[in-house]
């Protein structure tokens, strides 16, 4: 899926920057969902960057050079100058002052240097995290044709959680837990996957054998009884309330 998009977006802004924006973007949902606050944020500040450099492209039709460093207070005024008609409310207004935000937080608390000793935090780094969902949602509503709620769910599928105790072998999730129940094996794996589910046939090929026979049944009992996934007919995806079952008990924390 991210290269769906990415082809997409290169098709029409400048490709490196296309590359950074969602190298970064992933980058900084993985030490998410790792633990790595700190450089999760600093990850925002990259990504950052280069939508800065997609926004000067788009509205001049060319963009500070990478290595450069960039003037963001200038940037950010000269979008909100720019006429009304020339350009939607989302690249003069909207994404420039979001994107502030995340610098603000990048720079300011404790993130990319010493400061005044607010250690980053998870407060911090989940709404680092949701702007840069947000702004990457809208660059592709804007240059993908799309509808708002169909970009946030592409946003939603190029996003794979970075899961320390699955290993990914060309495609097939490999659970490092040996011991787990059928039922916290499944759960993992959805974990794992995100918004992009699993269907049957995949969940059957990538558990371990001796659970495939009542694979139904714990599918069944999980979202039916639990509410912890949901079968939308075609693909299991995990809940938001399976998703604080994982994490509450640990389930992706590798064995010590």
């Amino acid at each position: 899926m991210r290269s769906i998009i990415q082809a997409q977006l290169a098709s029409t802004l400048p490709p490196r920057l296309v590359e950074e924006l969602l190298e970064a973007h992933a980058e900084a949902k993985r030490n998410l969902y790792l633990g790595g606050l700190r450089l999760s944020e600093v990850e925002g500040g990259r990504f950052c960057e280069a939508a800065f450099r997609l926004l000067e492209q788009i509205t001049q039709g060319s963009f500070t050079p990478l290595g450069t460093q960039l003037n963001t207070e200038k940037i950010i005024q000269q979008l909100e100058n720019l006429p009304k008609a020339s350009h939607p409310d989302a690249i003069r207004i909207h994404i420039p002052r979001a994107l502030r935000l995340v610098y603000d937080i990048r720079n300011k608390r404790d993130a990319a240097h010493l400061a005044d000793g607010i250690d980053p935090n998870l407060q911090d780094a989940t709404m680092v995290s949701s702007v840069l969902d947000w702004t990457l949602a809208e660059f592709i509503r804007l240059y993908h044709n799309v509808t708002a709620g169909a970009a946030q769910q592409l946003v939603a599928q190029i996003v794979t959680r970075a899961v320390p105790v699955v290993q990914d072998f060309n495609g097939f999730p490999k659970v490092l837990k040996p011991n787990l129940a059928v039922s916290d094996h499944c759960l993992v794996l959805l974990y794992q996957r995100g918004g992009q589910g699993a269907t049957f046939k995949e969940m059957e090929t990538w558990v371990r054998p001796q659970m495939r026979p009542n694979l139904g049944r714990t599918l069944t009992s999980l979202g039916e009884r639990k509410d912890l996934i949901h079968f939308d007919g075609t693909r299991y995806l995990i809940t938001y309330l399976g998703q604080q079952e994982v994490e509450a008990r640990h389930l992706v924390e590798p064995i010590s």
